[in-house]
């Protein structure tokens, strides 16, 4: 029985994190809370008996992760470029407009 409540409540906080990362407005905060979705994944797994299921989970989970975040951090690198590259020629035309 004290299995069963187990999976229960870990079920219970699978909806709950899923909801979370549906509901959350950063991307980085939903991929960390993507990560505990994995881990409470690999432990209904492991509870199930389906080690290599678990562990099956435990690399993809982790390996996705990081790649999201990496994925994350450039696309804010290469848009903190843009819009450096995007004010720089709006003050050159400002500045042209007011020479003229």
């Amino acid at each position: 029985m004290p299995i069963l409540l187990l999976e229960g409540i870990l079920l219970m906080a699978m909806i709950a994190i899923a909801i979370s990362i549906i509901v959350g407005r950063k991307l980085l905060s939903a991929t960390i809370i993507y990560c505990a979705f994995s881990l409470a994944a690999m432990i209904l797994y492991t509870i199930a008996g389906a080690a290599d299921v678990a562990f099956t989970e435990a690399i993809i989970g982790t390996i996705s992760t990081v790649y999201f975040i990496i994925a994350i951090k450039s696309i804010r690198k290469s848009s903190l470029k843009s819009d450096g590259e995007n004010n720089i020629s709006d003050d050159i035309s400002e500045r042209e407009e007011d020479g003229k």
